[in-house]
């Protein structure tokens, strides 16, 4: 793909006219179409790789990324389906050798529990990181925020120094839509933050990217694909073999929550799930009532509160 003529419009130009005339597809599910592998390639463009350079591994991380999103596993087959169609193409008409889509599954559709992460696991994972590396505090502190907080991947990969306010113990977070909530932050969380940002001082900042919380050793905010790869090492380094994601930690974070005793409006409130039938009930949650939930039954809490108690018996 790299000529003129192999250019990337240029390609998928060809394959929405083999889409309308050869396949049939209305106008619509050729949009349909269209819009789902701009997602695609989105995702390969943030990698550094075009559509021809794609591995099944890229394809894989793409399907993960896409369930970190809170993009439904029905989406997501859909998606996947597409995708499957244009690299079919593209064997067809010789612009690759290989189909990546070959091993690439789709999610299933029906009753799914996704996994979830014990308090000593999630300890686990921490634990397995070098610290004495560049980036272990940050991966570290990585994975405290993502399940002391149950943020989604790209609410944290955005997260800015201007939205921490750690001396109240909250964060400011932007979620779907552009809209706003505030979320409480753990005091296990505000300390590899303060560890993290001892590291992050000696970074050489790129000009625009000194407000965000989280960058690489090249000063740089990280991808999200960057965050599913710590994830994913840390598991596999703690030696937990259940199929882990960013959005795994989101998961066991409310779990957690739910298992304390926390009541669910309040989880689905810090969780940002607002939907037309639910969002007059979370407009009644004050940030006071989310905190204390919280704070109550989060562990991470727990283990802190507990800890204290603990030394002021002594």
């Amino acid at each position: 793909m790299q000529t003129a003529k192999n250019s990337l419009a240029n390609v998928v130009s060809h394959y929405q006219r083999y889409l309308k005339l050869e396949r049939g597809y209305s106008p619509n599910t050729v949009e349909a179409y269209m819009r789902d592998l701009q997602k695609l390639f989105a995702f390969l463009s943030d990698v550094g790789i075009t559509p021809a350079e794609a591995r099944f591994t890229h394809l894989e991380q793409f399907a993960a990324t896409l369930s970190d999103l809170g993009v439904g596993a029905t989406s997501v087959k859909r998606i996947l389906s597409g995708v499957r169609s244009f690299y079919r193409y593209l064997l067809l008409d010789g612009y690759i050798d290989v189909d990546p889509t070959e091993l690439l599954e789709s999610p299933k559709t029906g009753l799914y529990l996704p996994e979830v992460l014990s308090t000593a696991e999630v300890d686990a994972m921490e634990g397995s990181i070098d610290l004495s590396k560049p980036e272990g505090q940050r991966n570290k502190t990585i994975i405290e925020v993502l399940f002391s907080c149950g943020l989604r991947v790209s609410e944290l990969v955005n997260l800015r120094m201007t939205n921490l306010f750690l001396d109240e113990q909250f964060v400011r977070v932007m979620g779907k839509g552009a809209k706003e909530r505030l979320v409480p932050i753990s005091p296990s969380a505000i300390k590899n933050l303060e560890l993290w940002f001892l590291d992050r001082d000696h970074l050489q900042i790129k000009p625009g990217e000194e407000d965000y919380v989280f960058l690489n050793r090249r000063g740089a905010h990280l991808t999200r694909t960057m965050i599913l790869i710590i994830v994913k090492q840390a598991a596999r380094e703690a030696g937990i073999t259940k199929t882990i994601s960013p959005h795994t930690l989101r998961h066991s974070f409310a779990t957690a929550l739910l298992e304390g005793g926390a009541d669910l409006r309040a989880i689905q409130a810090m969780l940002g799930h607002e939907n037309i039938s639910t969002t007059e009930i979370y407009t009644h949650i004050d940030t006071t009532t989310l905190r204390r939930e919280i704070l109550e039954h989060h562990p991470r809490n727990i283990q802190y509160h507990g800890a204290q108690e603990q030394d002021g018996a002594h």
